[in-house]
């Protein structure tokens, strides 16, 4: 039986893009100042051997923080934390999130001694070509050190912040990485500066640095916390249901995100092989693109979740459907056009952004190719991050698992056929490309499972989408060869010629959304005239 496809948005649309557009805003900010970091890594360090050997030695504790910490942890809490929330009661509640924050707060210290202890055998095996640069395997192994204790500050910050989001407060844990990039830049900056003549490499400031971003990270969200009620139950309780559930949802989670981390062993392990700077033009290219990721992605994954999950535990399956897809629309509409307007203005972008100091013109050429590839599975990242928590939500945490796999075994396929052809452009192609592939077999296996997505309209919104998006892009390639001479000329000359283009590009993009009628965009801007509209009747 075909089932009638819905004419407007899930009534949880409005709710869910207010939550986003908190969450977008705090990302921005923490996004932005993270850019500020990478600017001052680039003009400090530029792309060679310092900042190659920081880039590998963080993404360690990295690494585990995603299997251990903000997303298998982050993820389970929320779905367990809402089911108390709703069902047992405020005493059990904290109860639950008291024994969640001892038990990681332990076992993670546990993980942390291990990981100093073999640090260097951990960098030979993920970047084995780091030993053709005298001296590059032991600074790599001396900055690991040093960050290992960044992955129990970040995970104990993943679980606070899974508490307020399910309590309604999402701006200050969405701010809380603002104070990482910040704590990261002018603690790393003081500490580079004065270790050189403590004889010191200056690198070493900036992996102290990271650890005091991690813990401002975390310090920021306590008082909010304290607000919301919670209190703090020193008991150690090993055998609570809770905990245990938590635990048993986690496990096909880390089991999946391992996935993720094998494409990245997978990626170092081929950039590390391939020319000087080949691991750190592919980092700043990623940290840049996820600026979108994290302003669309992340911030309607935060904004959903909780809603998703109390849908699921009141059954209310229907609303789950139409609250997912309207979700899924407003990430196209975001993901889509951004991803165009890197494809076009990657080079002025990443000359603005990043070519000072150090960092030279083959620096800013090679880092926008990469971004330009990356860019390409923009729409895919984010999409993601808001399908996963439906799976969640369902109970049916495998085939998150299943898909990362088959991105895993996509990743190392494209990378072996293409990377004597394009280099370390290849490994941001092929990681698209296997993000593309778990994106389309999680959306098959969701539409089998919910028995059905009402997809004609999901396919109407993001054929309104690329229609708006490829006359945007047009035009912003046009406006791009008018301005050619302020993107190559001094840096007030770029800097306004690049934000020409993208306002004008965004204003071009949003009225063409509002000519075309996409319902989500149509629901938010009524809104948001109603709003004013009040504001201005009760001025008067």
């Amino acid at each position: 039986m075909q089932q009638p496809q819905p004419t407007k948005p899930s009534s949880s649309t409005g709710k869910i893009a207010r939550s986003a557009g908190s969450v977008g805003s705090a990302v921005m900010c923490s996004r932005v100042l993270g850019l500020v970091r990478e600017q001052l890594f680039a003009a400090l360090f530029g792309a060679g051997m310092s900042y190659d050997a920081f880039v590998v030695a963080f993404r360690i504790p990295n690494l585990l923080r995603d299997l251990f910490g903000e997303g298998a942890l982050s993820a389970a809490f929320v779905t367990v934390f809402t089911e108390y929330d709703t069902n047992k009661g405020q005493k059990a509640t904290w109860e639950l999130a008291s024994t969640v924050l001892i038990f990681f707060a332990i076992a993670l210290s546990a993980l942390v001694l291990i990981g100093i202890y073999w640090s260097e055998p951990i960098v030979h095996l993920l970047a084995h070509d780091f030993q053709n640069v005298d001296g590059k395997i032991a600074l790599t192994a001396k900055l690991t050190r040093i960050m290992f204790p960044f992955l129990i500050l970040i995970s104990l910050s993943a679980v606070v912040m899974g508490i307020l989001n399910t309590k309604g407060r999402f701006f200050i844990p969405a701010l809380a990485s603002s104070f990482f990039n910040l704590g990261s830049i002018l603690g790393g900056v003081t500490l580079s500066l004065l270790f050189p003549k403590f004889g010191q490499p200056a690198i070493t400031g900036m992996a102290v640095g990271t650890l005091i971003g991690g813990l401002l990270q975390l310090s920021i969200q306590l008082p909010t916390l304290y607000k919301t009620g919670f209190r703090f139950i020193p008991r150690i309780q090993p055998n609570h249901p809770g905990l245990k559930k938590i635990l048993w949802l986690m496990l096909p989670a880390t089991i999946g995100l391992s996935a993720t981390q094998i494409n990245i062993f997978i990626n170092t392990n081929f950039a590390a092989g391939c020319e000087q700077g080949a691991v750190s033009w592919l980092n700043y290219a990623f940290r840049f693109v996820q600026l979108p990721i994290g302003l669309f992605g992340v911030a309607f994954s935060i904004a959903a979740m909780p809603v998703l999950a109390r849908q699921a535990a009141e059954k209310q399956i229907d609303k789950l459907k139409t609250t997912f897809v309207s979700s899924l629309v407003m990430v196209f509409s975001l993901t889509i056009p951004a991803t165009v307007g890197l494809l076009v203005l990657a080079e002025p972008i990443i000359r603005l952004v990043f070519e000072h100091g150090v960092f030279t013109g083959v620096d800013t050429l090679k880092t926008a190719q990469a971004l330009q590839f990356y860019a390409l599975g923009l729409f895919a990242y984010s999409s993601v991050k808001v399908m996963v928590p439906v799976f969640y939500a369902i109970n049916t945490t495998k085939f998150p698992v299943i898909g990362s796999f088959i991105g895993v075994a996509a990743n190392l396929l494209i990378i072996v056929m293409i990377i004597d052809h394009l280099q370390f452009r290849g490994i941001a192609l092929a990681t698209s490309c296997a993000m593309t592939c778990n994106f389309l077999f999680l959306a098959l296996t969701l539409t089998q499972k919910l028995e059905g997505l009402p997809l004609g309209y999901l396919l109407r919104g993001i054929l309104k989408i690329g229609i708006a998006a490829i006359i945007m892009g047009v035009t912003t390639w046009w406006g791009r060869s008018l301005l050619r001479g302020w993107l190559q000329g001094p840096l007030p000359m770029q800097a306004a010629g690049v934000f020409i283009l993208i306002g004008s590009a965004a204003v071009l993009y949003a009225l063409l959304l509002q000519l075309l009628k996409l319902p989500e965009f149509t629901m938010l801007t009524e809104k948001m005239v109603q709003r004013f509209a009040r504001s201005k009747r009760s001025c008067t």
